[in-house]
């Protein structure tokens, strides 16, 4: 993969309280930058969210409308959702974690994949992007659950 980019953020609100509002595929266009819709279009083997569960997203990033489904590969409530790219232009691994620290919650985002081929020459510039973008990402999710709760 030719991008690995995270970003972080100690967010002052317990783990539970972040992960409940950000590991629901509900709210992925309030926060997430560029998202336009997400559906649920596969439900768990146990029905609902978790593990086998797949979202498709809409997405505009850099000006190009992307469409894209991520498969849920391991879902742990309220510390870890890992998802894989199953359907899409490149491949994509995206993992949130949620972890207790003295001030709230270490909320991270980690983004892997990129593009193949000669379009491999973008991936300095999409890392950037997708740096800014989940830097973003967190702090419109810290404003969107301070602004709820405060």
């Amino acid at each position: 993969m030719t991008i690995d980019v995270t970003a972080e953020r100690v967010i002052p609100l317990p783990p539970e309280q972040v992960a409940e509002y950000a590991m629901d595929w509900r709210h992925d266009s309030e926060w997430t930058q560029g998202i336009r819709t997400a559906e649920l279009t596969r439900q768990a083997d146990a029905g609902g969210f978790g593990v086998g569960a797949e979202v498709t997203r809409t997405a505009y990033f850099l000006g190009r409308r992307i469409d894209y489904v991520l498969r849920v590969a391991s879902y742990e409530f309220p510390r870890l959702l890992d998802m894989v790219s199953v359907a899409g232009p490149m491949p994509m691994h995206v993992t949130y974690s949620f972890d207790p620290h003295p001030a709230g919650t270490l909320a991270r985002i980690r983004v892997r994949g990129g593009p193949g081929g000669l379009l491999r020459l973008t991936a300095p510039l999409m890392a950037r992007q997708v740096r800014s973008n989940i830097g973003k990402d967190l702090r419109d999710l810290e404003r969107r659950l301070t602004h709820r709760t405060g």
